[in-house]
Formats: structure tokens, C-alpha cells, sequence
């Protein structure tokens, strides 16, 4: 289980939760927000770590169309509000209305979970980071620094996984996005501490150049939603098989399917692969403990995200 940084122990005093009169706690309100968030496995485990530690609040999804996020919060009652998960598209947008948001979060330029404190502000974090290094060192046994990656879409998540990787000391990092400009703005955003980037299409093309000029690539991250079950493009994959490096490390952030399009087509070219879920679950054990104070049940919460995800 992780622990709370002496920081998050600091703030973690305005959190939400007070004793009614009788002692015990008051029904209380968490969730996530985004669109579409119909299938977001987030409210499965994260109402079973509520549940397993005897915390009397209830985790919802709310659908929160694009744009309307600081209409939305401004309609929201906080008196019973610990916080809320933040998705696509709206991690950018929701820093507009926080009144606090910690050094992680400003320097990746998102924000995936809010805190409502004790005095209703708004405490913004991002866990995505923690979430995907740790999904990477310990189930993906892949120690980034000195390697060559190639990470595939510029969205909100991207910001946090170039961000991380950057940190760690690759020794070069390659986005590739439809929108080329999009990939250089998010580069241009972030410190590079001298780590050689570069934006290219993500067209074959410019891929297979590039798999070529840095080699061995040896850690692919796929950002984008390409293969997700129930989304527009759930049969595609966002790299040609045939140019995926036998040996390097696959990491595709989409967690369902258990396996998708292009963890199939990288174990066919003698990849390894890893699946999203365990990031998913493992940047949410972060926000548990700053909504809650309570140390995250890790297995009751992987154990819910498998059996909403995968057993349906």
C-alpha cells in the first residue's frame, strides 16, 4: 500500500469529512467526471475500497459535456462532496476553478483528481503519474532511463506519461500524434532537462522513420482510446504491427479489453506487452488516500476493476 507524501499529509487536513453529532460519518458524495464515462471502471473498485474500509460515502460517474465543467462545478453542493476523478476531456479545463493545485499537477499542466476541503476549496492533484512509473517499474519490470521511447497520442494522459519519462532520464522521447502541431505544443509545455524530443505524424511513414533512426526503441506507450472495447475505433490499432520491435515493451493505457488490438499484434511481433488496468487502478489507490486519508486496499480494488472490466 502506498503511503501519503508529508505534503499530501499537510493538505490532506482541509479534507472533507466531519463527525455528525452522534460520531459517526455522514453519507458522503465522490466520483469521476467526463465524457463519455458510461464505462469508466473507476466507481467498481473504487466503491469496493469505500466499502472494504467502512467509509460511508457512495462513488458515482458523472457525464459532464465538453465545455460545461465550470458551469457544472459552480452547480455542485460541497457540503457533502469529498472530491472527484477527473477523465477526458476534461484535465485541463477543471484547473480554471481549483484554488490550489499541487507541483505535480502544474508542471504536467493536468489535473485527474480534485479534493473539496474542509473549507470548500478546491485542492487539485495528478495521480496519473504515479500511476503509470509504478504500473511500469513493477508489473512492465522496465526501468526507463537511457532508453529510447515512442510515446502514441497527445491527450491529457500523454502529458503525465511524457512528463514522468522525461523525469526519469530517456534518452529520447518521440510523440506521435494525428495533429503534429498538437504533439509539439504538449512537448513545448513541459522541461525537457535536455532529453532529445521530437514530434512526428502518426502516420506509417513517419513511424517506421523514426523506429529507425532510434534504435532500439525499446518502451512503446499507446495515449490514445484506438482499441478501446465499445469506442468508435475498438477494432484499430495505432501502430502497423509490422513496425513494432521484437524485444522492446508495449504498454497500451487502454484497459479494456484485457487484451487489445495492438497488445495482440506486438506479442505476434515478439513484444512484451502490458495492459492499462494496473495504472488505472494504481493512480486511483492515490486518489482513495487524498479523498479519504485511509490507506488504499490494492488488492480489493484490482480484484473490482478485473471483475467489472473484464467479466462482463
Amino acid at each position: 500500500m502506498v503511503s501519503l507524501s508529508n505534503h499530501e499529509s499537510i493538505w490532506y487536513t482541509f479534507i472533507h469529512i466531519q463527525k455528525d453529532t452522534e460520531g459517526f460519518l455522514a453519507t458522503k458524495r465522490v466520483g469521476i467526471i467526463g465524457y463519455p464515462i458510461r464505462h469508466s471502471a473507476s466507481p467498481a473498485f473504487q466503491q469496493a475500497a469505500l466499502d472494504f474500509k467502512g467509509i460511508d460515502a457512495k462513488f458515482e460517474a458523472w457525464a459532464v459535456e465538453p465545455g460545461t465543467v465550470v458551469e457544472w462545478m459552480a452547480e455542485q453542493d460541497r457540503t457533502d462532496l469529498l472530491g472527484f476523478g477527473v477523465t477526458v476531456p476534461h484535465k485541463q479545463e477543471i484547473m480554471k476553478v481549483l484554488d490550489y493545485v499541487d507541483n505535480d499537477a502544474k508542471a504536467i499542466g493536468a489535473v485527474n483528481t480534485v479534493v473539496v476541503g474542509k473549507d470548500k476549496r478546491l485542492l487539485g492533484y495528478n495521480t496519473d503519474a504515479y500511476g503509470f512509473l509504478h504500473a511500469l517499474q513493477e508489473d512492465g519490470e522496465f526501468t526507463p532511463a537511457g532508453q529510447h521511447v515512442l510515446v502514441l497520442g497527445a491527450g491529457g494522459v500523454s502529458r503525465a506519461v511524457c512528463t514522468v519519462l522525461l523525469r526519469e532520464g530517456v534518452a529520447s522521447l518521440t510523440l506521435a500524434n494525428r495533429t503534429v502541431a498538437r504533439a509539439e505544443a504538449l512537448l513545448g509545455d513541459l522541461a525537457t532537462g535536455g532529453v532529445q524530443v521530437e514530434a512526428i505524424s502518426l502516420e506509417p511513414d513517419s513511424l517506421k522513420q523514426a523506429l529507425a533512426t532510434k534504435n532500439p526503441m525499446a518502451l512503446i506507450v499507446n495515449c490514445t482510446l484506438l482499441g478501446m472495447l465499445h469506442g468508435s475505433d475498438e477494432e484499430a490499432s495505432p501502430i502497423p504491427g509490422e513496425l513494432i520491435p521484437s524485444g522492446s515493451l508495449v504498454f497500451d493505457l487502454v484497459y479494456n479489453p484485457a487484451e487489445t488490438p495492438l497488445m495482440k499484434l506486438a506479442e505476434a511481433a515478439g513484444a512484451k506487452t502490458l495492459g492499462g488496468l494496473s495504472m488505472l487502478v494504481y493512480q486511483g489507490t492515490k486518489g482513495f488516500q487524498l479523498w479519504t486519508g485511509e490507506a488504499a486496499p490494492l488488492e480489493i480494488m484490482m480484484a473490482a476493476a478485473k471483475k467489472a472490466v473484464w467479466t462482463k
